[in-house]
């Protein structure tokens, strides 16, 4: 206690910020402990969607889904650089969290009730809610879904969106020729190409290939959603006490942005006695973090290296054009929502 009230002071008084914290060890942890004597998080990502997992031109990760891997080594080690990005496929993605290639699955990943179950895996939250959608060439046209009767429709395999599409146009009785391809580049392309009429993914992953384009007047998201996908993080079925501390790394970066805490306010909020729940989220009161198995500071250092839930999507997906929607806090009519920290 007298060294983790050493480290807040430290904190709040603006020196030694980035010390790394004592961290208290979770019991009954596998993941964890291979974690910690590895000393690097391994996380499944994308192999490349822009807003949400891609290397730069230095080749350094950065998206909405890479920072919430960074979230984790921050709350392990006060260290956002201590994670190795592993890029998945929508094929592949599984297999290597089975197979503990991976410790963690941030790839925009829908949680479904069989990949919960029979694949053995926990999401830990829904950090982003989706939808189904299609992208059109603007020249062709096409104003709503129903337009795609009898046409091409890219679609990657493996993915609730595949299903999905099938689903709808049997309900809908569209006809259509699928144009089935696993690697996302390879798919675009031939989107882009023409080898097909439309492209079919969740709405995020859309706006992330408009983007990306050239021109991207040249391509309309129709505005039809013909599917729920709450996207999420996912882990290994069976150790609970890893699942936690990803579960409450989102919770607390929602909680946060409720709360009104940013990176530029944190240590001001950190030293107010006005609201309760600020001090325990903040490490003033409780031991929270060592419940988790962290520091006590693990809030503070998350959201002094990359801001609250907000600011990671601002940061992050707003550029790529979407908008908060659904992913707006709940008490801005949204669904985002964080259980006390208490």
């Amino acid at each position: 206690m007298k060294a983790l009230r050493l480290a807040l002071t430290a904190v709040l008084g603006g020196v030694a910020m980035m010390a790394t914290p004592a961290l208290a060890q979770a019991p009954g942890s596998p993941t964890l402990d291979a974690i910690r004597a590895r000393g690097t998080l391994i996380c499944g990502v994308n192999t490349g969607l822009a807003g949400f997992a891609q290397p730069d031109s230095q080749g350094v990760w950065r998206g909405f889904d890479v920072d919430y891997c960074r979230a984790v080594a921050v709350a392990l080690w006060n260290d956002p650089t201590k994670v190795r990005y592993v890029p998945t496929t929508a094929q592949n993605r599984f297999t290597a969290l089975q197979s503990g290639e991976v410790d963690l699955l941030v790839r925009n990943t829908t949680w479904t009730l069989s990949r919960d179950t029979s694949l053995g895996f926990d999401f830990t939250g829904i950090n982003f809610f989706d939808g189904q959608g299609f992208m059109v060439k603007t020249a062709a046209g096409v104003r709503t879904a129903r337009d795609l009767n009898g046409a091409t429709i890219c679609v990657q395999p493996g993915t609730t969106t595949e299903q999905n599409l099938t689903d709808w146009a049997r309900a809908n009785r569209i006809r259509f020729t699928p144009v089935v391809i696993e690697r996302l580049e390879e798919v675009v392309g031939a989107y882009v190409s023409g080898r097909c009429d439309a492209y079919t993914t969740d709405v995020s992953g859309l706006a992330s290939t408009r983007s990306a384009q050239p021109r991207p007047a040249d391509h309309m998201i129709l505005p039809d959603v013909i599917s729920k996908e709450p996207l999420g993080p996912a882990v290994r079925h069976g150790d609970q006490r890893f699942a936690d501390l990803v579960k409450w790394v989102h919770f607390g970066l929602v909680g946060a942005e409720e709360l009104g805490i940013t990176a530029a306010n944190v240590a001001q909020a950190a030293q107010s006695d006005a609201r309760p729940d600020v001090q325990r989220m903040l490490g003033r009161s409780g031991e929270l973090g060592q419940m988790l198995g962290v520091d006590n500071l693990w809030m503070v250092n998350i959201i002094r290296t990359l801001g609250n839930y907000g600011e990671i999507f601002e940061r992050n997906l707003t550029p790529i054009g979407l908008q908060r929607g659904p992913n707006a806090l709940w008490t801005n009519g949204g669904l985002q929502y964080a259980p006390p920290l208490r």
